[in-house]
């Protein structure tokens, strides 16, 4: 015969100072977990979607994964654009975006010393990164800028100081607010965006960083290699933008399994804060666990009711570390080396927390329950 339902439920009710502490230490766990959970989501999910299958980005053979290291000739655009078919191309424009990309220092009336990434862009660059979206404003012109939606979290600066009509100084050149964009979350949100004349001639530098080409649907990256390759005096790499994208996520393997190791270690800390509680639960509770075992319930009963109380705490913390989460964690930004990022709090970072949370329920909540029920009943009555 099991122990009512109600009998676990007001013991919880009976001793509500420790109820509250237990509960907000639990939470507080869960939540931790919830967080760098969101922060795994959020980095996967950047990357994941950065890429465009169809832009094929061509760059140094040197720089490797790194883009902003790379340094090709300013007439590697009209060449590629000359030699290579598949190229998309509407009334007569070609769908290629030279492009200069660096992280310089980036100051403003307010802050200094912020280190942005800074990509400077031809008119060409829309018809490209087709994630991109201006959002408000204009396109920029000669001395003039447009901000991602996530480069002040990259400077670590406030929204409004990269607010439109603010100025930023980078490269002993100050540059003027004129719009702001989104790219869906795309890495290239932490970005700011200016004329790649005026970033050329600000950095005293003529050549490029990266070419990157929209193809037609259905074509391949196959001729574009084989002029990279028969071009060896260019000293060019030329690669899908979304295996570059994949590449990273490699590259940042370590840091994902170091965050997973780190939930492991907050669960483990939950483990053992949830067991010393239960202990101190458990054990001012000895003659009544003993009497109920006197009036003939059985230990397994006893034990699955222990477990009950613990489970119902740690299903209350769930819930209020995965509301908190989601209000006030879901979509918050984060600095990091490739720019910036959203939490993400998703179906699976939730499915995540909250069987965490109830698995710390369980653990524990089961070796008090158990040390308990092994003392002799008589020794047990006779308790204070």
């Amino acid at each position: 015969m099991l122990l009512p339902w109600e009998y676990g439920v007001r013991n919880l009710a009976r001793r509500p100072l420790r109820t509250m502490l237990t509960l907000a230490a639990l939470s507080t766990v869960i939540l931790l977990v919830f967080v760098v959970v969101g922060f795994i989501r959020g980095l996967e999910k950047s990357l994941s979607i950065s890429g465009d299958r169809d832009v094929v980005l061509v760059y140094s053979v040197n720089s490797e994964e790194n883009i902003e290291n790379s340094a090709i000739a300013a007439r590697t655009p009209a060449l590629l654009a000359a030699s290579v078919e598949g190229t998309q191309q509407r009334f007569g424009v070609t769908h290629v975006s030279p492009e200069m990309y660096l992280g310089t220092r980036v100051n403003t009336d307010e802050n200094n010393g912020g280190l942005g990434l800074v990509r400077g862009v031809t008119t060409g660059a829309p018809l490209v990164r087709r994630s991109v979206k201006l959002i408000d404003g204009k396109w920029p012109s000669s001395g003039e800028v447009i901000v991602g939606q996530l480069a002040a979290a990259k400077l670590g600066y406030d929204k409004q100081d990269l607010a439109i009509g603010k100025q930023v100084v980078f490269e002993n050149k100050t540059w003027e607010i004129v719009g702001q964009f989104a790219a869906g979350g795309a890495a290239c949100e932490s970005e700011i965006w200016c004329n790649l004349a005026d970033l050329q001639t600000a950095t005293k530098r003529q050549d490029l960083t990266v070419v990157a080409l929209l193809l037609e649907p259905g074509s391949s990256t196959a001729e574009i290699e084989l002029f990279c390759k028969e071009r060896t005096d260019l000293e060019l790499r030329a690669l899908g933008e979304t295996d570059y994208y994949q590449s990273l996520q490699q590259h940042y393997k370590p840091v994902r399994i170091l965050a997973w190791l780190v939930v492991l270690l907050v669960s483990g800390a939950g483990v053992f804060a949830g067991l010393n509680m239960m202990y101190g639960a458990v054990a001012g509770r000895v003659r009544e666990i003993a009497t109920l075992q006197a009036i003939g319930y059985r230990r397994r009963a006893i034990l699955l009711s222990i477990v009950q109380e613990g489970v119902l705490l740690a299903a209350a913390a769930s819930l209020i570390a995965g509301a908190i989460a989601l209000v006030l964690m879901n979509g918050l930004a984060i600095r990091f080396t490739m720019g910036a990022f959203t939490l993400r709090i998703d179906s699976v970072a939730v499915l995540f927390g909250c069987g965490i949370g109830l698995l710390l329920g369980v653990l524990g909540a089961l070796p008090p329950a158990i040390k308990a029920l092994r003392a002799k009943v008589a020794v047990s009555l006779k308790a204070v």
